[in-house]
């Protein structure tokens, strides 16, 4: 019977590094003498920290490489940063295998979304159905479509731990951004809460957020919330610009509001999303100024003397 603790704590042999919400969880897979290997690499704001940590959580071990669940900035910015203090490989799931090599902004997501990333040498591919040995501890590399068309989980069998990625947290899971952009994938999210169902995992570790044992729970809150996006599709998208806004607040700290609109208004998703919803409120950046008064107006954000700031 799978332990179902709520946070039970993470066996021998792997740290989690968990992060605030801008940079994703780091989690460190022990290898012995063949050095640990670090999935995910959080933000590059937090690039400097995230060395830092890492080193701290090797004791002394080398850093083999680092494994990308997949290539959203908050998974990967740190991918440099530690290459340069650690040397080692670097795989990512292969979808954006020619985008990364040309450092295709766009097809990236980072120009699209107004986000920043260093750039990063990917040195080979995780493709799913692969199997990642780290250690005595043998990863399954599982599709995860979704969230990010490209997106792998990580499986360890014998132990029943599955490193979810955004696929799934502990309440709820990542922003859909295909749908974003006109492509259904709601479907995809609903496979992957199956296949994550079908593991009988004992354990996930979920790229934001505590570990956490209820998987059960976990996913009956997933296809609850899904189901309300289904019905109403907007509502994930209204969802999804306040989260990306939140983003970059993460990141920014604080803007001054015609600064804060200048970003909005230059981001193409933003345009292409308010164009979809029927040009509310008449022009692109008197959306993005109720948008921000309704999330300060919920406390999710501050507005102090014409600065917005995080809350």
């Amino acid at each position: 019977m799978p332990n179902r603790l709520s946070h039970p704590p993470p066996p021998a042999g792997l740290t989690v590094l968990e992060r605030g919400w801008l940079s994703s969880n780091n989690v460190l897979l022990h290898g012995g003498e063949a050095g640990d290997v670090l999935v995910d690499s959080g933000h590059l704001c937090h690039a400097g920290q995230t060395v830092v940590l890492v080193r701290h959580a090797l004791q002394g071990r080398a850093l083999a490489g680092v494994v990308n669940t997949h290539l959203h900035s908050d998974h990967c910015g740190g991918n440099t940063a530690l290459r340069r203090a650690f040397g080692g490989w670097n795989l990512i799931p292969p979808g954006l295998w020619d985008a990364v090599q040309a450092w295709d902004e766009a097809a990236l997501s980072y120009s699209v979304l107004g986000q920043r990333c260093e750039r990063f040498e990917a040195t080979g591919k995780l493709c799913p159905g692969e199997t990642l040995a780290v250690g005595k501890r043998r990863w399954q590399a599982l599709a995860a479509p979704g969230h990010d068309p490209h997106s792998l989980i990580l499986f360890d069998p014998a132990d029943g731990i599955v490193l979810t990625a955004d696929a799934l947290w502990e309440r709820g899971f990542g922003v859909v951004f295909p749908e974003l952009d006109g492509e259904g994938a709601f479907d995809d999210v609903a496979r992957v809460l199956d296949l994550i169902e079908s593991l009988d995992a004992r354990l996930a570790i979920p790229g934001h957020g505590a570990p956490f044992g209820d998987l059960p729970a976990a996913l009956a809150r997933a296809r609850q919330r899904l189901d309300g996006f289904r019905a109403d599709p907007n509502r994930h998208t209204r969802h999804a610009v306040k989260a990306l806004i939140k983003f970059h607040l993460l990141e920014q700290q604080q803007l001054p509001w015609a600064e804060l609109m200048e970003w909005f208004t230059s981001v193409p998703l933003y345009r292409a999303v308010w164009q979809r919803l029927g040009r509310p409120d008449g022009s692109l950046q008197a959306y993005g100024e109720r948008v921000v008064a309704d999330m300060a107006g919920a406390g999710v954000l501050a507005v102090r003397e014409g600065v917005v700031h995080d809350h």
